[in-house]
């Protein structure tokens, strides 16, 4: 029994380990309650790519407790930003920089654009390095002023721009930016709850 146990710990804390979807934010792909299985050393042996489902730690700013910014980039009220990662335009630009520390939070989000890819949000699709993407699979983004955000931002070395399906309702990168490489806990790859929604993701 104790070497039964000690196995399960070790496989969850070193291989596959599930997690149960706590938000909208990735429907209609995931549901509320929904529970996936998340591989965590996949990344070991190859880089995450756009379109993984992902669970991440994200920056502290994101944490729904945490009182301070949402961005590591400092907002301007008017005009363009020259450019500079360190500020942007939260009416026309997502988010360029996360805050630097790490959130003990887990999040689940698709990666939408990688390490210096060019990034910007038309009608809540991601537009990289130039070319909308073409997502069948998401929620209509609705009138959110985020789902417009036509400044690009460039995404940082070792770092990944996450959004959720739900681009009217998900907390994403748009908003507290791009996530370190080092912060991704894995690639979730399989549904098994409910029994209806058995399958590869």
């Amino acid at each position: 029994m104790a070497l039964a146990v000690g196995l399960a710990l070790l496989i969850q804390a070193f291989l596959i380990k599930p997690y149960q979807i706590p938000s909208q934010s990735m429907e209609p792909t995931l549901d509320v309650g929904q529970r996936v299985l998340v591989n965590r050393f996949v990344y070991h042996f190859k880089d995450p790519e756009i379109g993984n489902i992902v669970v991440f730690h994200p920056p502290v700013g994101a944490d729904p407790n945490h009182a301070g910014s949402q961005c590591g980039a400092k907002p301007t009220a008017h005009g363009d930003t020259d450019d500079d990662p360190n500020t942007f335009n939260q009416s026309t630009q997502a988010c360029p920089l996360p805050t630097p520390d790490e959130s003990d939070t887990n999040f689940i989000k698709r990666i939408v654009a990688g390490p210096g890819d060019t990034v910007s949000v038309e009608g809540g699709h991601p537009v990289v390095n130039g070319a909308k993407a073409e997502e069948d699979f998401i929620r209509p983004c609705g009138g959110s002023a985020s789902c417009n955000l036509r400044k690009e931002i460039t995404v940082p070395p070792d770092h990944y721009f996450m959004m959720g399906d739900n681009r009217g309702s998900s907390d994403d990168s748009r908003f507290w930016g791009p996530v370190p490489r080092d912060w991704i806990i894995g690639e979730a790859f399989f549904t098994y709850w409910p029994p209806d929604r058995l399958g590869i993701l």
